[in-house]
Parts: C-alpha cells; sequence; structure tokens
C-alpha cells in the first residue's frame, strides 16, 4: 500500500467529542501519526450512541488510526509530559475553552516558543475573540445561530436541528483543510500557525446565500421544507411501495425530460413552468404533477425510468441500504476493518479519495482508557519506574 500523503507528520488530538477529532481522523486516516488525549476517566465521545458487549460503536470509528493516551491535564506532571509531546509535533488540535489551555502552561505563546514550527488549531463554540467567547458552545448552538436552523423544517412547523453533529462535521472538515494549508505554508516559512475554528462560521458558509440576500434585498429566507428558495423542481416523493426518493431539476434541460416523461410534455410551454423563475411562484402545482406520477410507482420504476431519462434523482437510503449498496462498496465508501473487541466492523471508508497515495485505516479506537500510554511515554523517554510512579498518582492512566 503506498504511503499516505501525511506519512510522517505527527498529530496531538487533545480536543474532546466531534469536531477536533474528526478534523484529527481525516489526518490520520491519510497517514498522520495522530496521538489522542484523553482524561483518564474517558472521553465523553466514549459514551455517545450504542455499545455493542461494551464497547463504544461511534468511538471505533472517530479515534481509528490513534494512538491513545490518558493524561489529566489538571496536574503539573501531566502538562509536563504534554510539552514533550509537543515539543517534536507537527499539529496540535484542542477544542478547549479560550484560555484554559494558558492556564495550564500549554497556550499558544508557550507552546510556539517551545516549538517554533508547531501547528495550533483550536476549535470552540464561538472563537479565540468576540463577546461570545467564553461562552460555553456546542454543535447545537452552532446549528441555532448560523442561520440553519430557522431555514430547516415545514412552512407551519417550528425550527429543526439535524439528528446528527452537523455543525461539528463542517468544522472539523473545515479545520482538517486549515491544518493541510498550514503544513504547505511552514514548508516556505518554517514556522508554525494558530488557527482558529469557531463551530458557527463554516456551517454559516454551507447555509448559502443567505447573508447577502439579506443585506442587498431585506430578504430573510423562511422555511421551505425539503424545496430550496433557488430552483424548482426539488422535493422528496413517496412511491407506491412506501418509499421515498429525491429529485432536483435544477438544469431546465432535465426539467423538460421530467415533464415528457411523467405525461405533460405541453408542460414545458406552460408559462407557469417554462423557466425556474416561473416555477419558483409555481412550485406547488408543478409539485403535484410529480409527486402523482411517482405515487402510483414502486421506487424501483420510478429510480429506472427517470435515470435512464438521465434526470437526477435518488432514493433516500437508510444504513442498512448504504451498505448493501454495491456501489458504495466498489468505491470503499464503506469499509470492512477488524477490530481487536468486535471483530469485522463495517464504517466510513477515507475520504476524499487519492488514488496515488489514498490513506487507509490501520486500526480502530481501542476501547480501552490509556491503551497506548505507557508505549508513547517510553518512546518520549519515560523510565519504567516514572511511568509506574505518574500512574499511582493518578497524573496518567495506562492499559
Amino acid at each position: 500500500m503506498p504511503p499516505g500523503l501525511l506519512d510522517g507528520c505527527t498529530v496531538i488530538d487533545l480536543s474532546t467529542l466531534f469536531a477536533g477529532p474528526f478534523a484529527a481522523t481525516l489526518l490520520g486516516d491519510h497517514g498522520a501519526t495522530v496521538v489522542k488525549v484523553e482524561h483518564p476517566r474517558g472521553d465523553d465521545l466514549r459514551n455517545w450512541g450504542p455499545r455493542k458487549d461494551g464497547h463504544p460503536l461511534w468511538w471505533k470509528v472517530v479515534s481509528r488510526n490513534k494512538r491513545h493516551i490518558a493524561l489529566d491535564l489538571h496536574r503539573p506532571e501531566a502538562q509536563a509530559t504534554l510539552r514533550r509531546l509537543a515539543s517534536d509535533a507537527d499539529v496540535l488540535i484542542s477544542n478547549f475553552r479560550p484560555g484554559r489551555l494558558d492556564n495550564w502552561g500549554l497556550g499558544w505563546e508557550t507552546l510556539h516558543e517551545l516549538n517554533p514550527r508547531l501547528i495550533m488549531a483550536e476549535v470552540s463554540g464561538f472563537g479565540q475573540t468576540g463577546p461570545y467567547r467564553d461562552f460555553p458552545g456546542f454543535g447545537t448552538l452552532a446549528e441555532s445561530l448560523s442561520g440553519f436552523a430557522t431555514v430547516t423544517g415545514e412552512p407551519d412547523g417550528p425550527p429543526m436541528l439535524p439528528p446528527f453533529g452537523l455543525a461539528d462535521g463542517i468544522a472539523g472538515m473545515t479545520t482538517a483543510f486549515a491544518i493541510a494549508a498550514a503544513l504547505w505554508a511552514r514548508e516556505s516559512s518554517g514556522s508554525g500557525v494558530r488557527i482558529d475554528t469557531a463551530l458557527y462560521e463554516p456551517l454559516m458558509w454551507i447555509v448559502g446565500s443567505h447573508i447577502v440576500e439579506y443585506d442587498q434585498l431585506g430578504i430573510v429566507q423562511q422555511r421551505m421544507g425539503n424545496s430550496v428558495p433557488q430552483t424548482v423542481p426539488r422535493n422528496t416523493y413517496r412511491t407506491k411501495d412506501g418509499h421515498w426518493v429525491a429529485l432536483s431539476g435544477a438544469a431546465q434541460s432535465i426539467t423538460a425530460r421530467l415533464l415528457t416523461i411523467i405525461g405533460h410534455p405541453e408542460a414545458i410551454n406552460d408559462p407557469r413552468f417554462a423557466t425556474n423563475e416561473a416555477r419558483l411562484a409555481h412550485r406547488t402545482e408543478l409539485d403535484d404533477l410529480i409527486a402523482s406520477w411517482i405515487a402510483i410507482r414502486t421506487r424501483d420504476d420510478v429510480i429506472s425510468v427517470l435515470r435512464e431519462a438521465d434526470v437526477a434523482i435518488a432514493p433516500i437510503y437508510n444504513a442498512m441500504d448504504i451498505v448493501n449498496d454495491a456501489h458504495y462498496r466498489e468505491r470503499d465508501s464503506i469499509i470492512a476493518v477488524e477490530d481487536e473487541d468486535l471483530g469485522s466492523v463495517q464504517m466510513q471508508g477515507v475520504i476524499p479519495r487519492i488514488p496515488q497515495r489514498p490513506g487507509t485505516v490501520r486500526r480502530t479506537g481501542p476501547s480501552t482508557v490509556g491503551a497506548d500510554t505507557v508505549a508513547v511515554l517510553t518512546e518520549l523517554g519515560y523510565p519504567p519506574d516514572e511511568i509506574q510512579r505518574l500512574s499511582d498518582t493518578g497524573a496518567i492512566r495506562c492499559a
């Protein structure tokens, strides 16, 4: 297997829950050596979601390709250990509230002086500056304050929050991008930088054009269910056999083909449907035509007919559909990984795909807190008796 793009890069994952750890996972998938530092009581992510035979399942995925050590950073001995780790690392990712690392002697100024090449990525709810910097911040608040929740849901219903870590996931990807850019810049400057990711900011970008539309036109986007303000048709539709499909006719040519297939070729020249602008004003009438055609056909029939006509349509998948899809398996979108506790485990593959240096999942997240503490500290030069002493004091936890 060719080496990953980040082979030789050392990353300290000092973050918890999802955004920071996800950024570190992406780097680890592409070859970085990631040292995950968690409190001796265990990261809170270990308690998220179901377990099998006592083993946390989501932890197995997010903590893959990482070495795991347990340090109580409230203790000076553990802080000293972290400084030794950082002195030779390339990247440190954290998501403590602003100021917490400084209080422990682990802030940007201290670590940058110790290791000028270190890139420090700090993920927080509201960023390292501004009036909200000290507020507790979670993805839920970012989804609320970014403009996402207010445009999500049915027109006559309440604002909706996603049933997964949307803000954290997007912030994690954004942070991984920023780290990659910083690694590139360091090649010429020789110096690391400090990255400041606020959970709400990347999601505010993804929500779309709502800011400039308000600024220039005074428009405040409203909830529209599964529709979007920019194009029609775009919605979900129920099939005869109780499944759902999603369809988008963003291009005029697609809409024309769709109208012909569903038995309304005359609608192509109907002033209500002839242009996207006109369809925006008559979205309900067009949706009714599409929904009526789909409602008397099975999902497989709908998908087959519309794909044959090159109409943009897809079934709405659940997890069972995903793991059984041949396309996902062929592309390694879903992979099987051997886990020391559970045997073969299916999970998301490495993203993005880079065929020449594709990255790998070399191990899953270990269930045991501090699984690699002894090995990592030994590599740092700690003798066995010192490791035992630190363990006895509670500064570290060993498997």
